[in-house]
Parts: structure tokens; sequence; C-alpha cells
């Protein structure tokens, strides 16, 4: 299957009824994105001006990583259980952000709350793909 175009290859997984609709999936990123570049890139600078502790900004930068090849494992790669893996690591690093920064900069750990309400969901859809297409 490596051939089929990966939007063909993502609409011929098996997904739970609630799957939303791909113009839904990239409009909800259009929303968060902004809030991403601009709360992650005010951590990395503050911890850059030492503002703020590196270790802060560490479970940001491990989010970002882990946000930024979740694409490519998934429709690059095809590899759901790799994707799945991945999602978990960009969630928990929410979590971890959050609370994190919480301290210095409540703003930020709250302005997290979109991105964690939607990757929470992500991930329970990501999980729920991976489980309908095993084997």
């Amino acid at each position: 299957m490596t051939d089929v175009p990966w939007m063909e290859w993502y609409q011929s997984l098996a997904k739970p009824s609630w799957t939303p609709a791909p113009r839904t999936i990239g409009l909800i990123w259009q929303i968060l994105y902004p809030i991403i570049i601009a709360t992650f890139g005010f951590v990395f600078l503050q911890a850059g001006r030492g503002r703020l502790p590196l270790l802060v900004a560490l479970p940001f930068a491990i989010n970002l990583v882990a946000n930024l090849i979740f694409t490519p494992i998934q429709f690059g790669m095809r590899n759901l259980p790799l994707a799945a893996a991945d999602i978990l690591v960009v969630w928990g690093t929410i979590l971890w952000m959050m609370l994190a920064v919480w301290p210095h900069y409540r703003w930020v750990a709250a302005a997290q709350v979109p991105y964690f309400v939607w990757v929470s969901i992500a991930t329970v859809l990501q999980l729920s793909i991976t489980w309908m297409n095993r084997g």
C-alpha cells in the first residue's frame, strides 16, 4: 500500500463513527497553531534569557518535536502503533508543560487548555484507529 496517496490510505482505515472530517481536524489545528507558536515562543525566549529555568522549557521542546514527527510517522511511514506512542508523548508532555510553567506564567499554562482538550480527543481517536486496524 505504499504507493497509495496518504489521504486515500487514511480513508481506507477503519475509524470510529465519531471521527472528525479531515477539514475539521485541519481547522482545529489552524486555531491551535497560533496559540502554540505564541506560548512556546514565549517560553523558549524566557528560558533563553534566563528568566525561566531550562527544565521548565524541556517539556515544551519534547512536545514540539513529538508534535512535528506525528505526521511523518502516521502518514509517511503509515505506522499506526508508533503514531499512537507518539501522540501519547504529545499528550503527556502537555500535562507536564502546564504543571512546569504554572508557577512562573499561569497564562501560558491556561493557554494550553484548548491544545490539551484537542490532543485528548485526538489521542483517543488515534488509539481507536490503531486498535481497529491491528493485525
